[in-house]
């Protein structure tokens, strides 16, 4: 499920800023990005996203920005630089080399730039920490606002498959006499309508209503559409559960489809079919 979550603290010219991101994916894929200084406290973040957030492709951003005056960086070693940087010069001289670059080979030498490493109070750890769980809050609701717009789309979907049902419902009854009276003309067409042998036309009718009959497929789609509804509701994650009881209602339209011998049925059944790959759409965005 797509989420977004910013949350900012300044405190003593420093200012803490946590963004959360998340893209769908099937399962948690966390990429955290920490300034080094917080690097020990890396496992406890993971930790805490994977209990909170369960699924997604997701990216945290922790910065820091500090003021001119808290600002700590790299100090380059001028002695040691202009050393190396002189030797340099003296060596490219005597094999009467190219002396482009010098001073970007000279930087790289060891000791030339150290860098100084940031202090970390325990104070600024627990502004930190509050900020992130600041974060971690916004981004939770916003996958909740999102995912009750999911919800009403889902349950619209739904009751259109359920309209779509009433109406084949009241269609499916009207077939047996359409298909006694093709029959009946069939057979009196082709062997007279003296000819026509009662007994075994009852028999034909009976196999072909048996092939007909839906209320099997019926009795269990409406079945199956109220436990997503009731599932829906829940309060759990029930994204995978949701999506199998999905596929469970495409082979009872499925099955209804082939036994339709009716082309408004058919129709009605390509409906209930697009509705429900819209459902399927909508669940790669739920938990």
């Amino acid at each position: 499920m797509t989420g977004f979550g910013l949350a900012s603290t300044d405190h003593q010219n420093v200012k803490f800023a946590v963004e959360i991101k998340s893209l769908n994916s099937k399962f948690l894929e966390l990429n955290l990005k920490l300034p080094r200084a917080y690097s020990d406290k890396e496992l406890l973040l993971r930790n805490t996203c994977s209990k909170e957030i369960e699924r997604g492709k997701v990216n945290v951003s922790v910065n820091i920005e500090r003021s001119d005056d808290n600002q700590k960086g790299a100090t380059i070693n001028t002695t040691l630089l202009t050393r190396y940087y002189k030797q340099l010069e003296e060596i490219n001289a005597s094999l009467g080399a190219n002396s482009v670059n010098l001073l970007q080979t000279a930087l790289n030498f060891p000791e030339v730039i150290t860098y100084t490493e940031e202090e970390v109070g325990e104070n600024d750890w627990e502004i930190l920490h509050q900020t992130f769980l600041t974060a971690l809050t916004n981004f939770n609701q916003f996958r909740a606002d999102e995912g009750n717009v999911l919800r009403i789309d889902l349950e619209l979907r739904i009751q259109n498959i359920l309209n779509f049902f009433e109406e084949i419902d009241k269609l499916a009854p009207l077939r047996v006499p359409q298909v006694k009276a093709r029959l009946t003309q069939f057979l009196e067409e082709t062997v007279g309508k003296i000819n026509v042998d009662q007994n075994r036309l009852e028999q034909e009718l009976i196999y072909y209503i048996d092939k007909l009959d839906i209320t099997e497929e019926k009795t269990r789609l409406r079945s199956h559409c109220d436990y997503f509804m009731a599932t829906l509701k829940s309060k759990d994650a029930n994204g995978k559960k949701l999506g199998f009881i999905s596929q469970e209602i495409g082979r009872e339209i499925n099955t209804m489809g082939a036994k339709a011998n009716d082309a408004h049925i058919q129709q009605l059944v390509v409906g209930m079919k697009e509705e429900l790959e819209k459902i399927k759409e909508q669940l790669l965005n739920v938990l």
